[in-house]
């Protein structure tokens, strides 16, 4: 089905126009502190409540006139009528034909069509039919990950994966820490690097192991060497392919993939599919979620599904000027294209979040990190920031003096929790505290400290993110607020956000080189290859 994008990119728009106009005269110099003396309201004007997660937007440089000039951005660009292809199942991937259905994964299963046009109410079948699937396909994960669950014999669980496939289970798994079940640890190797997969082997017994290979082609290179090593160890240690052996190898191994050839070549009779409208770093709530899911019970997993599902109809449903992923992502336009702000960075004052820095530079930098247009038309202004963090204090005592004075402002994205985990809770107090803390020490600086080494400029830009506690609803739609947000980006600077093209070309060439380690062959390199290479080769 072909798909006629209803967007104009945001430099051709009047709108952009008028901000450009507007930052010129009157928001390059904003100062939030005049911002607050002037106006009581700031803060109740500047947050809002959306499902699960409360924003304080107030302690950016953002006024009323600015925001409203936005809005009118947004509008001009053609973001609602986009935004509701992306909900009819249109394939808005349009360099690979595809649609972009990972909300459908989270849904409940009463599908209404929000659009209606044509193209969009077309589009609403292939909805409806995947429906079925998604319903299925999860009450046969949900099925599996609870046989996991009750099976005292496995005490470890090991998933083998990368991008996608590892880091949004990964992170999730370790937010949720507090919801997991005893008796069961969960491992995550991604890394092609002996030292890691090695380092865990050491520790681990065969017959307590279970392994997830998680690659819908099962051809992910880095993924399938790591499993052809694991397997190899398993034999090693007395593992078979034989079915009545001690240590059969399709009882120890599962795969999350679409290619059930190669899954069962491997060895392996035990696999979940998913379909090629889920993108990886979208696909945490689809098969490659069994760990999630192993980790959590079902009940649990049908929450984090739910949370997700509210941000969904939240961003679905919401006017432009109250919906939470508009508000951030047009924060987040006005500070890359208009103020020239490189970096993003995201600190989590909560030890669970430790690991969704990571997981948002992969969702933002591999989706808005392009360079040329849905139409592959170079584009004349910047796309995504640089997203880097830190969890707590951790931060402050080490970029943090950056942050405040260095000469690069950098917008800071704090999350803190109402209510802290289960050990020792007389701790959060102290954590929260500093979490304000410095968000106020950004906005208020010292600029009249007359010693220049203990100056501060103040007026850095700050948001911050509160959830009332880390569980799976209040994670899933952080989550899900965080996809949308990245979904805004991309429709207002004209970008296809949900292909890769650029993770290409060093696949290709790691092909050619890797055989060249042995051989020491150097033909038609550059200089600087063949030179580390001749220096890195082992010859056999």
């Amino acid at each position: 089905m072909s798909f006629d994008d209803p967007r104009t990119r945001c430099d051709r728009t009047a709108a952009w126009q008028r901000l450009r106009a507007h930052f010129d005269r009157a928001g390059r110099n904003f100062d939030m502190r005049d911002a607050f003396a002037q106006d009581t309201q700031r803060f109740a004007r500047f947050s809002q409540q959306a499902p699960h997660v409360f924003a304080d937007l107030s302690k950016n440089l953002i006024d009323a006139p600015t925001e409203t000039l936005l809005l009118q951005l947004a509008q001009e660009c053609g973001l609602e009528p986009y935004r509701n292809a992306l909900f009819a199942g249109a394939p808005i991937n349009n360099t690979e034909q595809r649609a972009v259905m990972h909300w459908l994964l989270r849904h409940p299963g009463r599908f209404k069509a929000c659009a209606q046009d044509d193209q969009s109410l077309a589009a609403t079948d292939t909805v409806a039919a995947a429906m079925r699937d998604v319903q299925s396909t999860l009450d046969d994960m949900l099925a599996l990950a609870e046989r996991v669950r009750a099976d005292d014999a496995i005490t470890d669980i090991v998933n083998i994966g990368i991008g996608g496939s590892d880091l949004g289970p990964f992170m999730v798994v370790k937010a949720l820490e507090d919801h997991c079940l005893s008796g069961k640890r969960l491992h995550f190797v991604s890394n092609v690097d002996g030292m890691e997969l090695g380092g865990l082997l050491r520790q681990l017994r065969p017959e307590r192991t279970l392994f997830l290979i998680a690659s819908k082609t099962f051809t992910t290179a880095e993924t399938i060497a790591n499993a052809k090593a694991a397997r190899a160890w398993f034999v090693a240690q007395g593992g078979s392919d034989d079915a009545q052996a001690r240590l059969p190898v399709a009882r120890h191994f599962y795969a999350l993939t679409t290619n059930l050839e190669a899954a069962a070549q491997f060895g392996i009779r035990t696999t979940l599919g998913f379909w090629d409208w889920v993108g990886g770093r979208y696909s945490l709530w689809s098969a490659i979620g069994l760990p999630i899911a192993i980790a959590l019970g079902a009940e649990q997993f049908r929450a984090l599904l739910a949370g997700a599902h509210a941000m969904d109809e939240h961003f679905r449903t919401a006017p432009l000027a109250s919906n939470l992923p508009v508000r951030l992502a047009l924060l987040d336009l006005w500070y890359r294209n208009f103020h020239g702000f490189t970096s993003r960075n995201v600190a989590p004052y909560s030890h669970g979040l430790r690991r969704l820095p990571a997981y948002l530079q992969q969702l933002e930098m591999e989706s808005n990190g392009k360079g040329v247009d849905a139409q592959g038309q170079p584009l004349p202004y910047a796309t995504s920031p640089v997203i880097w963090g830190e969890p707590g204090t951790k931060g402050q005592h080490a970029f943090f003096q950056m942050i405040h004075q260095g000469p690069d402002v950098v917008p800071v994205e704090f999350i803190v929790l109402r209510q802290g985990g289960r050990e020792l809770s007389q701790l959060h107090q102290r954590l929260v505290a500093n979490a304000l803390a410095q968000a106020r020490a950004l906005m208020t600086g010292r600029p009249d400290e007359p010693c220049g080494h203990r100056r501060f400029s103040g007026n850095r830009p700050s948001t911050v993110l509160v959830l009332e506690r880390l569980d799976p609803p209040s994670l899933g739609a952080l989550i899900a607020l965080y996809e949308h947000r990245v979904f805004v980006s991309g429709a207002l600077w004209g970008i296809n956000s949900f292909d890769q093209w650029g993770v290409e070309l060093g696949k290709v060439l790691a092909k050619d080189l890797e055989p060249r380690l042995t051989t020491g062959d150097v033909s038609g390199l550059d200089a600087s290859t063949a030179g580390l290479l001749q220096r890195l080769a082992q010859p056999v």
